[in-house]
């Protein structure tokens, strides 16, 4: 049994009246970080909601609004007879966060600092998801249909290398790629993508995170202002602000990045990031009046634009739209692809696309974060896409995805009927939820993981400071994810969401209360 206190911490519950969050929203996002810091222990006794309230200068009703999103969120539990308890024995996902929180603020020796740039590395967001083992659940973005891997045929590729391994395999590979798998990229992307190169301007990288490091190394200097899609994509944001750029945040409508508002809001940037095929994390298409348009912009300012086509083999109405570098003349397009999404993420082989100009600059650069990629590793590959298995797991994957997508809008058509707007989407491996007008997305998500679903509230993909009363939203992948599990998982999710809305209920009328006895 832990230590049972009343020595709760109240002194830094510092409570704004002032703020746009209502006071039972900042009491309860107060102690939740204490409980996580462990400044309040597990078995902690909290104070009377009647003294809290006291000593708080609020009201009773705020302090019971507070207790009880701790509670249902398993934060805390009450014992009849006895009171409010820190709970003792929280949630695995929680001692993580907490354990996380601990590490955080760890000061560096005396004479031992980090440099600025190693600083600016530790402290930049690069996932909202906690990076622990065997934590894929529904609806986690980005994971494949693992399910459905051939794994027959790749494992007798990897005996086919691995039971007599050439020599040269084994040693020190080509830093830009194993030139059979540029050879077979290249041919790839010319037939699907209308990606227009030669295999010497493929490189190849470990993942489109390193692909967008080398770009910002070999193209920007400190401070070189660079578009980025708002929302966007995490990463791909971290690795720019890590290199020194100084981000952009252009707005996303419904034909992709709005580059009329990038050209006001910073017209000599230096390069642009965008993800034309599939936007990340809204799911838009770039049009091609906002294709060309960007492109033009790119050749009057002199600019660099990174093409992320992350996923833009899974396309359900049509045929895959051409890559945006396909229509470059002047080459101003870097194009990214992965493995990750097509085949499993834990390969880390990725490729990039770069004009003539910079492949000896691309190919240096890659040999100085690295050296090359595992060379038995590109032969796999290589093999797997010259033999046809490659177009024929594409074929397989996009009608099954089609499938698990129309299976995760029918959950959740049943699950919440009107309750949450599914933005149209035609591709890629997850949708987007909105949720009612006012739900705080944050606070459904760890609902959810309290539940044993994963759901990336939509508000981490925006930028600091960006205004938090903008709607809500949740990221749901279907790809890795059987039909039971779609339909169970949604279950869950709504079960998350009417938990999430009953404080914010219970507010409103005791707001529309006051009015009436006013």
């Amino acid at each position: 049994m832990g230590k049972s206190s009343n020595a709760v911490p109240l002194a830094a519950a510092s409570l704004d009246p002032r703020a746009d969050t209502p006071l039972y929203r900042q009491l309860y996002e107060n102690l939740r970080t204490a409980i996580l810091e462990g400044r309040l222990a597990p078995g902690t006794r909290l104070p009377a909601t009647r003294e809290m309230a006291a000593e708080l200068t609020v009201s009773r009703n705020t302090v019971m609004s507070a207790f009880e999103q701790l509670l249902a969120e398993g934060y805390v539990e009450g014992r009849v007879g006895a009171g409010t308890f820190v709970s003792e024995s929280l949630p695995d996902d929680l001692l993580n966060a907490r354990a996380n929180l601990r590490r955080a603020p760890r000061a560096v020796a005396k004479g031992r600092r980090l440099s600025s740039r190693g600083e600016l590395l530790a402290s930049t967001l690069i996932t909202t998801h906690a990076p622990a083992f065997g934590s894929i659940r529904p609806f986690r973005t980005g994971i494949p249909a693992l399910d459905a891997f051939p794994f027959d045929v790749w494992s007798r590729l990897v005996a086919r290398h691995w039971r007599r391994p050439r020599r040269d395999l084994l040693a020190y590979g080509d830093p830009a790629g194993f030139r059979p798998l540029r050879e077979a990229i290249a041919h790839y992307l010319g037939a699907a993508r209308a990606v227009s190169c030669t295999p010497e301007q493929v490189i190849v990288v470990a993942g489109t995170q390193q692909a967008v490091d080398l770009s910002a190394r070999v193209l920007l200097n400190d401070g070189d202002a660079v578009w980025v899609e708002e929302y966007g994509y995490l990463a791909a944001r971290g690795a720019l602000v890590a290199a020194g750029a100084r981000l952009v945040h252009v707005p996303v409508d419904t034909e992709g990045i709005n580059v009329a508002a990038g050209a006001r809001l910073c017209a000599d940037a230096r390069m642009a990031y965008v993800s034309p095929s599939h936007q990340y994390p809204l799911g838009v298409t770039l049009s091609l009046a906002r294709r060309l348009e960007l492109l033009e912009w790119a050749s009057r300012a002199g600019s660099w634009v990174l093409e992320d086509d992350y996923d833009s083999e899974f396309r359900y109405e049509g045929r895959p739209l051409a890559a945006m570098q396909g229509l470059d003349r002047e080459g101003r397009v870097i194009y990214l692809g992965t493995f990750s999404k097509v085949l499993f993420a834990s390969l880390r082989l990725g490729y990039m696309v770069v004009p003539t100009d910079l492949i000896d600059a691309f190919s240096s650069a890659r040999a100085l974060v690295g050296w090359c990629s595992p060379v038995v590793d590109q032969t796999i590959v290589c093999d797997f896409i010259t033999e046809g298995h490659f177009a024929r797991h594409i074929r397989r994957m996009r009608a099954l995805y089609a499938e698990r997508r129309a299976a995760l809008v029918s959950s959740l058509r049943r699950e919440f009927s009107d309750t949450v707007e599914i933005a149209p989407s035609s591709a890629g491996m997850h949708l987007l939820a909105w949720l009612p007008e006012g739900v705080d997305d944050r606070v459904v998500a760890r609902e959810a993981d309290a539940r044993g679903v994963q759901a990336q509230p939509l508000s981490a993909f925006a930028p600091q400071g960006i205004d938090a009363r903008r709607r809500g939203g949740l990221l749901l992948g279907y790809a890795a994810y059987n039909e039971r599990e779609t339909r169970e998982g949604a279950a869950k999710l709504a079960d998350a969401l009417r938990s999430a809305m009953r404080p914010a209920r219970r507010t409103s009328q005791r707001a529309s209360l006051s009015r009436i006895k006013l």
